[in-house]
């Protein structure tokens, strides 16, 4: 039975803060409802128990119950973290409780953070430095969910070491101090104790590491986890509980109704599927606003003459290949050249570099800019081994996420920034939670929920969310990929990721992976050859209520936010076997395939990466490097027409006894194709030489191929006269 453990608090700036927590006790639920009105209802009983064990209601099911239901207790707008929170706190609260989300679940904010779960070291040495009270127990707080959030997802997260590099002797103290108040402030939620190292013994862990100056180490310990998984698994856990959940179902306006005092009163939503376009009302006693950097636009349809208190800003991050990193160490530059802090942690096998923070419009598209991205390399410079050539053309994905920065409605001094969130409740009962953070999304529900239970006289117990297992969480152990592979011939690298992204339900996406054909592995056709993504991941998607192919690459699986040309590759696959599953026309089909890829173009990076190649490059060779490369170019234009053809590469290819298919050579040569005349011309093929040598393109087919064909022709040489038997 998971329980939270009482606390004693620690020492700060010279005062004794305590703070405890109290004990917290589940509850036993039964079911005794009809299948659509169980979604929405359990029954106390003794303990949490699940109306849906096995198969979770369909999305046309989940539909049919918010259509269907006379009167929710809840209905919580927003399917972000702090919504799916919400909405899980209300239904094990024994709430009858609904929740819509106008896009996908987790497709704002919440899948596009820095992957960390942590309580704020930079925030303990504000609380510190100005014996602030308020940010301390922010930190406390934060610390306390960290573990919590681990103990309940430990397929998804897992704790972190974090090197802080020291390059002055007298930070050494200073770093070391402040990181081990950390862990005091954690306490027995601490996960691993912090300590120091010597420049060697960082080296060896970091060997990355610029050398110059560098005096030595601290190492922390923070959690990492997959957050748009985390956030789904929340979403799932709330469905599974009986909440009734539909994504892609947006509130149209607030439903009113005057008290007893003639005062008008939130009492639901008017709501549209948007895929559908059918409009119906959801009937609530209490409506929750927990829609992040769009918490504005529902409050303005309570009321148009509210004040914004959202002030958005964006972050962006950039994803680098995994030898950027060591695999289980990050890093983190605490004094960048404008003050900001940037992290650096591996993720996925890949490298994540982040993030910024810059003013900005709330938009439901946030696109990574130019600016940014190249402000984070920079900053990874200064922090790298000069032997480590960071190149532009290494940035594998990029986005942007707007992090809702909220003042409070209720302050004096409406221009300050809450440093943690607010729940506020308007004159007609809208309860809207606002701002606050990744890690402490659990704590922020609760919190909604007991101000939401008290201003309308609902009838609940106390949160139970404390310990509750997510899903796939329960049946996870860490040798679970083990069985995988011995009961369903599953590579090693599949049943792993399977494992980590699914835990216990890894079993029920195994049972719908399809025979290969090949010796090994016996099941699993992967989606592209370098990922660990399998087909059989995108039907058992549908099933989590994806609706889109985006849905799919971008938060069921992760592709787009690890690689966008990977991704792109595996779309036509993905848009077939979703077209199938659901039934799309041939039109639906073809605009689901445009509607991904303008996604990756625009808001994963992939304009960002593909235009570092375009037809303004310019050319910045030497005069030898222009001779090398033009004796490169010829060694396949051997008429001297000034531009080379598939054939061309075919006909060069042949002589070293390589075979590539045609196809592969079309879209090889279409990628520097420039003006797409269907061939390379030497000016194209020199831009792109130069972009290479500038690190602009980091990974060109068509260099490396010339590259190394031009290689295997200079190894053969010319046949000797002597060897030639003295000619004819």
């Amino acid at each position: 039975m998971a329980f939270r453990k009482a606390v004693k608090g620690a020492l700060i700036g010279g005062g004794a803060v305590a703070t405890a927590i109290s004990l917290s006790q589940f509850f036993e639920y039964r079911k005794n409802q009809p299948k659509w009105a169980r979604l929405a209802y359990v029954e106390a009983q003794g303990e949490l128990k699940e109306p849906f064990k096995d198969a979770l209601p369909t999305r046309e099911e989940q539909l049919s119950a918010l259509r269907n239901a006379e009167e929710f207790d809840v209905l919580v707008v927003g399917g972000g973290a702090t919504g799916s929170g919400c909405a899980l706190d209300a239904v094990t609260r024994n709430l009858k409780t609904a929740l819509v989300e106008r896009s996908d679940f987790s497709s704002g904010t919440s899948s596009r953070s820095t992957k960390l779960i942590h309580g704020g070291v930079r925030y303990l040495q504000k609380a510190i430095m100005k014996l602030d009270y308020e940010q301390y127990m922010m930190v406390k707080e934060a610390l306390h969910e960290r573990a919590n959030l681990l103990d309940i997802a430990p397929h998804l997260s897992a704790p972190l070491p974090i090197m802080l590099p020291v390059y002055k002797w007298w930070q050494l103290p200073y770093y070391w101090a402040g990181i081990k108040m950390y862990d005091l402030v954690a306490g027995s939620h601490c996960l691993k104790s912090s300590y120091v190292l010597s420049k060697s013994k960082a080296l060896e862990l970091f060997p990355m590491l610029k050398k110059d100056k560098l005096v030595g180490a601290i190492v922390y310990y923070d959690g990492q986890h997959n957050d748009a998984r985390m956030n789904l698994a929340i979403a799932l856990t709330a469905a599974r509980h009986g909440a009734a959940i539909a994504n892609y179902t947006e509130v149209v306006h607030l439903l009113k109704k005057p008290d007893p005092t003639g005062q008008e009163k939130v009492c639901g939503a008017r709501c549209r599927d948007m895929i559908t376009g059918q409009e119906f009302d959801i009937r609530a006693k209490c409506v929750i606003n927990a829609t992040g950097p769009f918490t504005d636009s529902l409050r303005k349809m309570d009321n148009q003459k509210t004040a914004n208190i959202c002030q958005p800003s964006a972050g962006v991050h950039i994803v680098i290949p995994g030898y950027y990193s060591p695999d289980n160490m990050g890093l983190l530059d605490p004094a960048t050249s404008d003050g900001r802090v940037i992290f650096f942690l591996p993720w996925e096998k890949m490298t994540i570099a982040g993030t910024t923070d810059t003013p900005t419009e709330v938009t439901a598209h946030p696109i990574p800019m130019e600016e940014d991205i190249n402000f984070i390399l920079k900053e990874v410079r200064n922090y790298l081994s000069p032997d480590v050539e960071v190149r532009r053309g290494d940035v594998l994905a990029a986005w942007s996420g707007i992090r809702p920065l909220v003042t409070d409605p209720n302050s004096k001094d409406t221009q300050s920034i809450c440093r943690n969130h607010i729940v506020n409740i308007s004159d007609s009962g809208l309860v809207t939670i606002a701002g606050g953070k990744w890690t402490t999304y659990r704590s922020m529900a609760e919190e909604t929920l007991d101000a939401a239970i008290k201003a309308h006289n609902l009838s609940a117990g106390p949160s139970r969310t404390v310990g509750l297992m997510l899903e796939g969480g329960k049946d996870w152990t860490p040798t679970l990929y083990i069985r995988l592979v011995q009961d369903y011939g599953l590579e090693n690298e599949v049943a792993q990721h399977l494992a980590a992204t699914y835990g216990g339900r890894a079993f029920d996406v195994a049972k719908m992976a399809h025979v290969t054909g090949k010796r090994w592995p016996i099941l699993g056709k992967r989606l592209v050859s370098e990922f660990p993504y399998i087909e059989s991941e995108v039907q058992y998607a549908i099933k989590e209520y994806a609706c889109t192919a985006i849905d799919v690459i971008a938060r069921r699986t992760r592709l787009g936010f690890l690689n966008v040309q990977a991704a792109d590759e595996a779309l036509p696959r993905i848009v077939a076997i979703m077209g199938k599953e659901l039934k799309w026309t041939e039109q639906k089909m073809k605009e689901e395939l445009e509607a991904a890829q303008k996604f990756l173009h625009l808001e994963m990076g992939y304009k960002a990466r593909s235009e570092q190649l375009s037809k303004t490059t310019e050319i910045s060779l030497t005069g030898q490097e222009v001779a090398r490369f033009k004796k490169r170019f010829y060694k396949f234009d051997k008429e001297s027409k000034g531009f080379i053809t598939t054939l061309d590469v075919q006909q060069v290819l042949e002589k070293l006894s390589i075979q590539i298919d045609e196809n592969a050579l079309h879209e090889i040569l279409n990628e520097v194709d420039l003006n797409k005349n269907g061939q390379v011309e030497l000016d194209e093929f020199l831009q792109l030489m130069s972009a290479v040598q500038r690190g602009q393109i980091s990974d060109s087919r068509l260099a490396i191929l010339m590259k190394t064909a031009e290689e295997g022709l200079d190894l053969r040489g010319p046949v000797t006269v002597d060897r030639s038997g003295g000619g004819v």
